[in-house]
């Protein structure tokens, strides 16, 4: 008799960050659903640096919470510090972060997915996938059992094949202490799949007991902290604790440089990329061999540990070479090491041979998420992990997909990039990445998605209507700027103190406010306004909301009209069998990337890597447009 009898909608493989929302969406879509991990205890584990967010990161975790995921709620639970960065440019580029409790995060995490109806677990190594006729039928365990399903989401991680460096010694793992992942990589090859090797690492774990504070810089929490669920049913944190900045030194680079020549970036055991913008401590110092010092972040990992973890001294080096070194920087002069750093090197497949659901263009019913795609990042991973989940179950229910734009969220950007132009190098967001960043900005999230995600059955009402009373309710302050006047007398002494021409006559807020030099607690200081939020029982959301309506509203209509063009674009189909070869007056190497990708759209064809705009010219005039 086996253990699987029923056949299940998704099966999810791995139970990461990309696992984790995976699983959860199918589940709350109502699909049956099975999440396999080779262990139970280390669900959504931090395998890295114990925060969320950051700069566009904490956009997407905004966004997965709009949409109905669970790293906004479980963030915001397991948070011992919250920070909004980028406060002092404008509102695109602000970004949510905090500092997580390790252990209390992937706590969470576990009784959420555990309090998820609709959701199975086991525990085993998934060593390859089941395939008939071109079709996923659900994927084979390391004890030979076979599990049918009606699609399969693989969110590997680090583990497929991983190899883990600590100078000249290496050793399997998916992660320090946890075996790799054999048998799916050789799956996939033998029906077509190409695939890749890249590379991530991580810094030492010491004892915070061994630390001088007194000799680094404090880094506080927000005085007024924030939170990123949009939901109601968490808090802002009440306490913080702090984190620490101290810098390297000359002499703690020339101690680093005394085991170049047994480092396995710098000696060829490590063939593969690493991340370009988190490089390791050796990396940084090889690069820019200009830079006296470098910042490390010193991070405690939880609320009641002593364990820290030294942000910004990711390193492969021997784990003597590392001690040495780190007991030369400020206050580590007697540091205690938990666990040193070290380097991972695993397999990945490049993400072009993937639709904009996530779902393999080779085999059917079968997807992708998170590092298996060239990704890095939680961030990075829980969103295509979400977007997976969401489209296999919307396969399964027969469906429209759900496919977000590049005007219409990160996550959006975050897809197309990887489909259309593929990496070699593992992928991370960057508020620059977007070229509509000041439409997807952190506050705005639920407006754009929460009405989507409520559509296809998963964000629920409760969410729905207050996202509506939200954009009501400060839709009504706008309202109220574009038809109150302020009088000369009002405005020109703050106008004056902040060096904006005085007016002359009446004019509408709206209009007066948007000046660029009055910032938002110059507008809080005109009593009609503070009389409204009085009057109408304005919570700080809604206040800011409407305020950046208001100051940013021609930089927002701009973008919004050239989001306007996109959109035409992407109105225009490209036929799935477009035969490419019958153009004989484009260049070979845009009908060869063409080919590959085969783009959904003239927009994303346009996106392409060596695909210039006489190539687009061309195809347009062959499609007859």
């Amino acid at each position: 008799m086996s253990l699987f009898q029923d056949k299940y909608d998704v099966v999810v493989v791995g139970a990461g960050h990309a696992g984790s929302e995976a699983a959860a969406a199918a589940a709350n879509m109502g699909m049956k659903t099975l999440l396999v991990t080779m262990s139970l205890q280390n669900i959504a584990q931090m395998s890295c640096n114990p925060a969320m967010g950051g700069i566009a990161k904490g956009q997407i975790v905004r966004e997965i919470d709009a949409l109905g995921g669970y790293s906004g709620i479980v963030s915001d639970n397991s948070a011992i510090q919250f920070k909004m960065l980028n406060v002092s440019k404008g509102p695109a580029m602000w970004s949510p972060r905090c500092q997580s409790d390790r252990m209390l995060f992937a706590e969470t995490w576990r009784l959420m997915l555990e309090g998820t109806p609709n959701l199975d677990f086991y525990q085993e190594m998934i060593s390859g996938i089941l395939i008939e006729n071109n079709k996923i039928v659900g994927v084979k365990t390391s004890l030979g059992i076979e599990i049918k399903s009606k699609t399969v989401i693989l969110t590997n991680g680090t583990f497929l094949n991983g190899l883990i460096h600590i100078g000249d010694k290496q050793f399997g793992g998916g992660r320090a202490g946890e075996s790799a992942s054999f048998g799916i990589t050789e799956d996939l090859i033998k029906v077509g799949f190409e695939s890749g090797r890249m590379k991530t690492g991580t810094p030492p774990r010491v004892d915070g007991r061994s630390l001088d504070y007194s000799k680094m810089e404090e880094q506080p929490g927000d005085v007024n902290p924030q939170k990123f669920s949009y939901s109601d049913v968490t808090k802002p944190l009440s306490k913080q604790r702090s984190c620490y900045m101290t810098y390297t030194s000359p002499e703690v680079h020339d101690l680093l440089r005394e085991g170049f020549d047994r480092s396995p970036m710098f000696n060829g055991r490590i063939k593969s990329l690493g991340p370009r913008y988190c490089p390791s401590i050796e990396d940084k110092i090889n690069r820019f061999a200009d830079k006296e010092r470098h910042q490390l972040f010193v991070e405690p990992e939880g609320w009641n540990t002593v364990e820290v973890y030294v942000n910004g001294f990711s390193t492969s080096l021997p784990e003597d070479v590392q001690y040495k070194a780190l007991r030369s920087v400020v206050g580590f002069e007697n540091v205690k090491f938990f666990r040193p750093g070290y380097a991972i090197e695993y397999d990945y497949f490049p993400p072009t041979q993937l639709k904009h659901t996530l779902e393999t263009k080779l085999v059917d019913g079968l997807f992708f998420a998170g590092q298996i795609n060239g990704t890095t990042g939680y961030e990075e991973a829980a969103a295509q992990g979400l977007m997976a989940g969401i489209n296999a179950a919307l396969k399964v229910q027969e469906k429209e997909p759900l496919i977000l734009k590049r005007n219409e969220a990160y996550i959006g950007v975050l897809i197309d990039d990887l489909i259309t132009k593929g990496t070699e190098e593992p992928y991370r967001m960057f508020t620059s990445r977007a070229e509509y960043r000041t439409l997807l900005r952190q506050d705005n999230a639920d407006f754009r998605l929460t009405p989507k995600s409520f559509e296809i059955g998963l964000a629920k009402e409760d969410r729905l209507k207050r996202m509506e009373f939200k954009k009501e309710t400060s839709d009504n302050f706008v309202q109220f700027f574009k038809e109150t006047s302020v009088q000369p007398k009002e405005a020109n002494s703050i106008l004056e103190e902040k060096g904006s021409e005085p007016m002359k006559q009446p004019d509408k807020m709206f209009k007066v406010f948007s000046r660029p030099q009055l910032e938002d607690n110059d507008i809080l200081r005109f009593e009609k306004v503070d009389a409204y939020i009085k009057e109408n029982s304005l919570d700080e959301e809604i206040i800011s909301q409407a305020i950046i309506q208001v100051k940013y509203s021609g930089y927002i209509e701009k973008e919004k009209s050239n989001a306007d063009k996109l959109t035409r674009l992407e109105d225009v189909r490209i036929p799935d069998n477009f035969d490419y070869d019958k153009i004989k007056s484009m260049s070979f190497e845009a009908k060869e990337k063409l080919k590959k990708i085969r783009p959904i759209t003239i927009s994303q064809a346009s996106r392409i890597s060596g695909v210039a705009p006489s190539d687009i010219s061309i195809l347009l005039i062959h499609m007859g447009r």
